[in-house]
């Protein structure tokens, strides 16, 4: 499958993390803007991307810079409500599409409200939509933010799932036995993170050194290695040291 290339990056603190992240993807976005093409971004949950979110708009505060070509996907979502505080796209309604005053038809939200069958299928069906591709291969997205578990996991992809469903190719899929709650969820599939053009993993926080190091290592068997085995470059900004002896 080729060479795979693994950008770390280490940064002191998730402050330091969430701000530099902001501003390569304000960068990005400019970028975009300028050759006048659409960005298609799926965001995660979690405590560092709030500060993510709280850096993207103090940032955007000093650059004269549209929003108006991205779209936002999710990179997964709790069966819940949209007002639910469990809600990721509440999340996200409230600490960043509301600041930036983000225009409703840009935000692709998965109904967590619906069966996990059912809003997988229209998350799916959605993405197809916006971002065009053949029926039997995942749409393209140019950005994913992952974050990282204590058990290594990514999105709504936790170890210990059965070969059947490492393989799924579906877009999204319904998830019915989370460990962590809620149980019943939608997430992005291995497929579809291995085909976007860019994946971010921002891994901070204490308890997640030994899933950092084992997923960095060849034959890791957490799903982020599953990603990263999946994917030619994947960029990783952290404030978890990897010069620490593992210890059982």
């Amino acid at each position: 499958m080729g060479v795979k290339k693994i950008d770390l990056t280490f940064l002191p603190s998730p402050d330091e993390i969430a701000l530099i992240a902001a501003v390569m993807w304000l960068d990005a976005i400019e970028a975009a803007n300028r050759a006048g093409q659409a960005q298609h971004v799926a965001l995660s949950g979690g405590r560092i991307t709030q500060k993510l979110f709280a850096a993207t708009v103090a940032q955007s505060r000093s650059r004269k810079l549209s929003f108006a070509g991205v779209h936002f996907f999710w990179a997964d979502e709790r069966c819940v409500p949209p007002e639910d505080s469990e809600s990721n796209f509440r999340m996200a309604r409230e600490l960043l599409f509301a600041p930036l005053n983000i225009a409703p038809d840009r935000i692709h939200r998965i109904r967590g409200e619906d069966s996990p069958e059912t809003a997988a299928q229209s998350a799916e069906a959605d993405l197809r939509r916006v971002v065009s591709a053949p029926p039997a291969e995942s749409p393209v997205l140019d950005l994913i933010f992952l974050g990282l578990g204590e058990d290594g996991h990514v999105a709504s992809l936790f170890p210990s799932e059965p070969d059947e469903r490492v393989s799924d190719q579906a877009v999204y899929r319904a998830v019915f036995n989370s460990p962590k709650p809620p149980p019943r969820r939608i997430t992005l599939g291995y497929p579809a993170i291995a085909a976007a053009r860019q994946v971010w993993m921002l891994a901070s926080g204490a308890g997640k050194e030994r899933a950092l190091h084992e997923s960095l290592q060849p034959d890791g068997q957490t799903p982020f290695a599953r990603v990263l085995r999946l994917r030619a470059q994947t960029k990783i900004l952290t404030d978890i040291s990897l010069d620490r002896p593992m210890t059982a």
